[in-house]
Parts: structure tokens; C-alpha cells; sequence
């Protein structure tokens, strides 16, 4: 059971979307707004790849995540499993709790309630999540960098 929760939160804690969003130029709106709004919208891209099985869009390469046995995982390990089949979610609900704006880092932090599905061993079974993602404005874009995601312990 240990393997199977590290495998659902390693694999959700990828969830990354690639795509990045340009600043907005001239339209009003301080940094902190524009960019705390941008990282929301990838947030709701990310799970919107997650739940279209869109691998092509999940994640910047130099993506890197600590899963909640402490093991260092790349994007690519973690793509492997989603193209495999071995995950699918099939449902998929990100509540944002915290957002923190420092100049082009942006830190977000929150829950997760999602359903497993695919070839893993709890497909069906619902688990809630808490994450930390790190964006970075890199190259004129948003881009998470890491992300940590653990398994809340049920009662």
C-alpha cells in the first residue's frame, strides 16, 4: 500500500502543465496581480492535462519533485507512468489555499481531491492530497520548477 501512495502522489505531484503565459504589457495591473494570476490559470491547466491523459503538456523539463518518501523523481520518470497507462485520473479538484508573490518566484499551496484510475491498484478509490509547487518566471514565462505532494493520512 506504501508503493501504491507513492506512485499516486509522485505521479499527481507531476501534474505540471508546460504551458507558460507571456506578462501582460501595459494593462494596469501590479506584478503581484498579473503574476498570481497567471500562475492560477496554469493551475487550472495543469489539471485540465491531467484529466484529458495530455502528457505532451505536463510539465517544464527541468521539473523536478520530492515525493512523500523523500525520493528525488525527474519529469521523465514520472511521464513514463502516465504514458503507460499505469495512471489515470479520473477526477481531479485543486483548491488553492496560499499564493505568495516574490518578484518572478511564486509559491502555491493548497489540496487536491482526486480519483484514481488506469492499472493502479486503488482505480476508483478517492484520496486527498496537500501540495507546494514553486513557478518561476523564466524567460519572460511561468514555469513550475518543483513540487512537493503527500497523501493525507486518513482517520
Amino acid at each position: 500500500m506504501k508503493v501504491l501512495l507513492v506512485f499516486a502522489a509522485l505521479i499527481l505531484s507531476l501534474g505540471s502543465v508546460a504551458t507558460s503565459v507571456a506578462f501582460p504589457q501595459n494593462d494596469g495591473s501590479t506584478t503581484k496581480d498579473v503574476s498570481e494570476q497567471d500562475v492560477r490559470k496554469l493551475n487550472a491547466e495543469e489539471v485540465a492535462a491531467f484529466l484529458n491523459n495530455d502528457p505532451k503538456a505536463m510539465a517544464h523539463d527541468d521539473f523536478v519533485v520530492t515525493n512523500p518518501l523523500n525520493k528525488f523523481v525527474t519529469k521523465q520518470q514520472v511521464l513514463g507512468m502516465v504514458q503507460s497507462g499505469f495512471l489515470v485520473i479520473t477526477s481531479y479538484e485543486r483548491k488553492i489555499e496560499y499564493v505568495r508573490v516574490y518578484d518572478n518566484t511564486v509559491i502555491v499551496a493548497g489540496s487536491e481531491t482526486v480519483v484514481w484510475g488506469g492499472k493502479m491498484p486503488n482505480a476508483g478509490k478517492t484520496e486527498q492530497l496537500r501540495f507546494t509547487a514553486i513557478w518561476m518566471k523564466q524567460q519572460g514565462r511561468f514555469q513550475e520548477v518543483a513540487r512537493h505532494a503527500n497523501v493525507v493520512p486518513q482517520p
